[in-house]
């Protein structure tokens, strides 16, 4: 599927099983669950299901009980990679089946790998039919098996099997090697000290991986001596930790990588594939000589070595190399090492280096980050390059050229990565530089509440300005994005009311004009909007006395104005609020601005709209019925001066504050502000706000208030050009759809 395309229907369907599974199953005693009506699932499709559940973080004892049903899903690939999974379920689910491939890497739960290799030696069909086995990570358990009477050698049809970072000893491997058709096998990090046991195998290995082999006690001389005895082998992987190995430390492992290298092409003749990655005192001159002396060769693994800059290796067409003198040795280290910690850490670095100054989209590059990422979700070393390189993938005009999907996936990992590493400020620097684009907060699909809650979190604990300028300003986008159950649920929140009030109080101290400043008001304003909880919690925080102060300081600068009066009229919708507002001194400063005809109509609007709020409220009004009626008069023929504006300046998620305006029994000047408000955003966006007005009763209003004989002609008329507006759009929309059904013959 192409990247930035549509998700397989088989993929979607296998998705809603997974998050329909308790509606779909009923509970066994054992509290596993069983599918309550199951089909007869294509093969494969079982195959897929279980994996799916094992990527989306659901398959537990629990769950895995619905393959216990071997008829309707039955398995022949399976992976519980990761997974929480017990040696009876894992019995009871998953030995019943004929399986061909089994990857447990990482599980947890208790398995042990003497769990798995004695369960499924209980199945005679699989003691044949398995051909691939994962064991990495696990527990080996040699003993138990041991005890047992039950060996690897009980598999007698495997073919591949991984064994890297295991407790695996010289004893198991001897069990292992006796294997009558074993071709493949990774021992990397594990225990072994001698290889000796690959000699029972000589004929049948193509496929030998013995990557940082700390323990292993051979001279180089009888090391190559067993290696050159392998007479089918044409993958060696004897790749070092760099990272791990002083420089004192792994001589006898270099001086037998150097006398492979320069030997005879008589050892190891088949030999296509060698990683050396991580072999430091690799010399070019050795690499060279070996190159010449093999045509064959399609891999070469060099990262790490310094060796990786031979020129010899630019003349060779067919042969992949991983190593750091270009960037296609760096993307084939990131692709080939996934698994690898140490491996993916230095080619990070390099793919940082070739990414600062990049100008154009690398989607694959993005990909092989996320990758390496996901690999390693606890390395701190990896997150702290991945996040510095996702930025420079992401930069800019960059983001735009990137398919969305991935940049959903993108900005889920660097959530991940914040949450991960909380107090690491480096990785939460780059991270948020990462997030701090307009096109990604804006247009890309996340989660925007786990977000929020993750960049407020930062800022309880830090104060550097760079970083609360980037980290306000993502709060500030986001807060606007969320649905309104997400921004109560943040409004609650006292402190980021407090740190957000806070950074106001700082700018204005200051008398700063800033985005920090204007990002912290936005956010102030969204997080207030039809929420009553902010709302008091605003004014419990102080916030009234310090947007008074703003509102006098910035009197010359409109944007500042406008946020504050927003959140001024969000308070004054809120019932039980309005009497925190009835300050004579306030009050007349908003009205001074609704009258200035000098002052823009951004401000003016914000300004009646608090007052009509507060006006439509008789029983609110504490300050004299002189003032009352000033501010209704004003109010009309404030609003009469004003012109329709082209730019969208205010969006509503909800008209129901403006219902109680548009009563007939209201003063004019206070029907007068809702009605232009409603014809101003209907102007811009009649579809989007039709359906809204008709929800909440709105144009049955405005219906009553143009119908009404005591209604001023100036609400009649806006009131009237409403209605013809929405009439014309829903009449548009039937023409429309009238148009595009097809005809019944």
């Amino acid at each position: 599927m192409d990247a930035d395309g549509p998700q397989a229907l088989c993929d979607l369907c296998l998705a809603k099983v997974c998050s329909s599974l308790e509606a779909l199953c009923s509970r066994r005693a054992d509290g596993s669950l069983g599918l309550s009506l199951a089909p007869v699932f294509p093969q494969e499709m079982a195959d897929q299901l279980l994996r799916k559940m094992a990527t989306k973080g659901i398959l537990n004892d629990t769950t895995v009980g619905i393959f216990q049903n071997c008829k309707e899903l039955r398995l022949r690939r399976a992976s519980i990679r990761r997974c929480t999974v017990s040696a009876e379920a894992f019995r009871l689910a998953l030995c019943p089946h004929r399986l061909q491939e089994l990857d447990s890497a990482w599980a947890s739960g208790g398995l042990t790998g003497a769990n798995i290799v004695s369960g499924l030696a209980s199945n005679p069909e699989c003691r044949s039919s398995l051909r691939r086995l994962c064991l990495t990570g696990l527990h080996v358990d040699w003993e138990s098996l041991v005890e047992d009477g039950v060996g690897f050698s009980s598999l007698q049809g495997l073919r591949t099997l991984n064994m890297a970072n295991t407790d695996l000893t010289d004893a198991a491997l001897e069990d292992i090697c006796s294997l009558p058709q074993l071709e493949s096998l990774d021992i990397s990090c594990s225990a072994v000290s001698k290889l000796t046991a690959l000699l029972h195998c000589k004929n049948t290995l193509r496929s030998f991986i013995g990557h940082k082999l700390q323990q292993l006690d051979m001279s180089p001389i009888r090391c190559l001596s067993v290696l050159s005895q392998l007479h089918t082998l044409r993958h060696l992987d004897f790749s070092e930790d760099h990272f791990a190995v002083d420089d004192s430390d792994g001589k006898d492992g270099e001086e037998m990588v150097r006398q492979l290298l320069e030997g005879s092409a008589q050892v190891l003749p088949s030999l296509v594939s060698l990683d050396i990655s991580g072999r430091k005192r690799t010399s070019e001159a050795s690499v060279r000589a070996f190159v010449e002396a093999r045509g064959g060769l399609v891999f070469l693994g060099l990262l790490a070595t310094g060796a990786s800059s031979c020129e010899i290796l630019t003349s060779q067409r067919n042969l992949k190399v991983t190593g750091e003198a270009n960037e296609n040795q760096v993307c084939e280290a990131l692709r080939r090492y996934r698994d690898r910690e140490c491996f993916i850490r230095e080619a990070l670095l390099h793919l940082y280096n070739l990414t600062t100054d990049i100008d154009k989209p690398r989607p694959d590059m993005l990909k092989l980050v996320l990758e390496g990422m996901q690999s390693h979700p606890t390395s701190l070393h990896i997150h702290l390059v991945a996040t510095a390189c996702l930025f420079n993938l992401t930069t800019q005009d960059l983001a735009e050229a990137m398919p969305v999907c991935l940049l959903t996936s993108t900005v889920t990992q660097l959530l991940i990565a914040m949450e991960s590493f909380p107090s690491h400020q480096q990785v939460q620097k780059n991270c948020l530089l990462a997030l701090c684009s307009d096109y990604i907060l804006q247009d890309i699909p996340f989660d925007k509440y786990f977000a929020a809650t993750l960049v407020i979190n930062w800022l309880r604990s830090h104060e550097d300005p760079t970083l609360q300028r980037m980290a306000v300003a993502v709060i500030s986008i986001l807060v606007a994005k969320l649905s309104t159950e997400e921004t109560a649920k943040l409004g609650k929140d006292v402190f980021i009311m407090k740190q957000l009030l806070a950074i106001v109080q700082q700018k204005a101290m200051a008398g700063a004009v800033d985005s920090t400043l204007k990002f912290a008001l936005s956010a102030l304003w969204n997080l207030t909007d039809e929420m009553p909880t902010a709302a008091r919690n605003f004014i419990e925080c102080q916030g009234l006395g310090l947007y008074e102060e703003v509102l006098e300081t910035y009197y010359t600068e409109p944007s500042i104005q406008q946020k504050v009066l927003g959140l001024l009229n969000n308070i004054a919708e809120v019932e039980g609020l309005q009497g925190d507002l009835m300050e004579e001194g306030l009050l007349e400063h908003i009205l001074s601005l609704l009258q200035d005809s000098e002052v823009e109509v951004g401000v003016r609007y914000f300004a009646g709209g608090t007052l009509a709020q507060l006006a439509s409220r008789p029983e609110a009004w504490t300050l004299g019925d002189e003032l009352h009626s000033n501010t209704v008069k004003q109010l009309h023929e404030s609003i009469m001066t004003w012109n329709q504006l082209e730019r969208e300046m205010v969006s509503y998620r909800s008209f129901r504050p403006f219902c109680p305006l548009l009563q007939t029994w209201q003063p004019s000047g206070v029907q007068l502000w809702a009605v232009w408000a409603i014809h101003l955003v209907c102007g811009q966006n009649t579809s989007h706000y039709r359906s809204m007005m008709e929800k909440e009763g709105a144009t049955e209003l405005l219906r009553a208030l143009a119908a009404h004989p005591d209604t001023h002609s100036d609400i009649k008329e806006l009131s009237d050009s409403i209605l013809l507006m929405v009439d014309q759009q829903q009449n548009g929309s039937a023409s429309t759809k009238n148009h595009t059904e097809p005809q019944n013959s």
